[in-house]
């Protein structure tokens, strides 16, 4: 509500928007209504922990922060807020390769900081990225596949979309990639993918960021059995189940729905993680039984930030995180260990 109040319409439609018809943007959301917790009761629950480890490093909670774009647009201090509130709160922190803050300035404290990547054209681009992440000391890179073009997103055309003009796309100042302007009948981020993103990405370029890369790489997009035993095979370190916010392929499954399927193909080889309509505890509660080792929020933590800034992302973490905590309690699980799909029963639907 306050970001209706407040937000530009360039900077609100590109947040809150989807693409083409917004179906799966609502079914992201949906979908969790769909999912029923079955509690145990008369377990001890006076003692709750929420904390987890992902790749092997610990976090307080499996409420993680996914990769937003442009969050100066949100706030002055855009992501640096949002690093400091994930820090304060001992989670993880995936910035976007398309921040308004540079990556070293970002990396600030001992959080838990991956990078997400998008392949360019210009592959030096692309690697420089990569090792400038490594060397400011991120601990993973997320791999978005699911973008060779960007979604027909119908808000950002009529607003001709465009960054604001005293915020750059702060990672490619010195390469001259750093704008994004309006386009004529066009959004202009669209346009910037165009000319900027390559199309031909396959799974050899996979092997490419892996081979640049000294720290894990994980792919973020992945929506079927088919892609997961794929990613698996190519030696990935973790999937991040996601249709990019509802804001590519519109009409795609919401990503609790596939959820299972691609644990079930990835069969414990690797962690998989879930982004997209997350925004109770018990949302956070029923990914994990259907086998998510964390999820990550993105547009809660745009609408915190607008509000409050720093202060207001950790206030989100915390509400978030305490109704996990009360599920987690009233299921009868101590632990997130305890969260099993035995947990969760979805109505009409056979167990796969």
């Amino acid at each position: 509500q306050h970001a209706l109040r407040n937000l530009d319409r360039n900077a609100l439609d590109y947040y809150r928007s989807g693409a083409q018809d917004m179906i799966t943007l609502r079914e992201n959301q949906r979908a969790f209504d769909r999912v029923f917790i079955r509690p145990r009761v008369l377990q001890d629950v006076s003692t709750v922990s929420l904390s987890t480890t992902i790749l092997g490093q610990h976090i307080a909670s499996p409420i993680c922060i996914a990769p937003t774009a442009m969050q100066r647009m949100a706030h002055p201090d855009g992501e640096l807020a949002t690093a400091r509130a994930a820090e304060r709160r001992s989670t993880c922190m995936v910035l976007s390769s398309w921040s308004t803050t540079r990556i070293e300035d970002v990396a600030v404290g001992s959080g838990v900081k991956w990078l997400q990547l998008y392949v360019y054209k210009d592959r030096e681009a692309t690697r420089r990225l990569i090792e400038r992440a490594q060397d400011s000391g991120y601990t993973a890179i997320a791999l978005t596949v699911d973008t060779p073009f960007l979604g027909r997103r119908l808000p950002d055309i009529r607003n001709r979309f465009r960054l604001p003009p005293h915020l750059t796309m702060a990672n490619f100042v010195d390469q001259g990639k750093a704008q994004v302007g309006a386009a004529d009948n066009a959004s202009g981020l669209a346009a910037y993918v165009a000319s900027q993103i390559d199309p031909t990405l396959n799974w050899s370029h996979v092997q490419w960021v892996k081979s640049v890369a000294r720290i894990p790489v994980l792919v973020k997009g992945i929506l079927t059995a088919e892609d997961a035993r794929l990613a698996v095979d190519a030696g990935v370190d973790g999937i991040i189940v996601s249709n990019h916010g509802g804001r590519q392929l519109d009409t795609v499954p919401a990503t609790i729905d596939v959820l299972e399927e691609v644990c079930r193909a990835v069969d414990g080889r690797i962690e998989v993680y879930l982004d997209g309509g997350v925004r109770r505890g018990t949302d956070v509660f029923k990914a994990l039984a259907l086998g998510a080792r964390a999820v990550f929020l993105g547009r809660p933590v745009l609408w915190a930030l607008n509000y409050n800034g720093e202060d207001g992302v950790v206030e989100m973490l915390d509400m978030i995180n305490e109704e996990l905590r009360l599920a987690m309690s009233l299921a009868g699980c101590v632990s997130v260990t305890d969260i099993t799909r035995s947990h969760v029963t979805i109505p009409n639907q056979p167990r796969l």
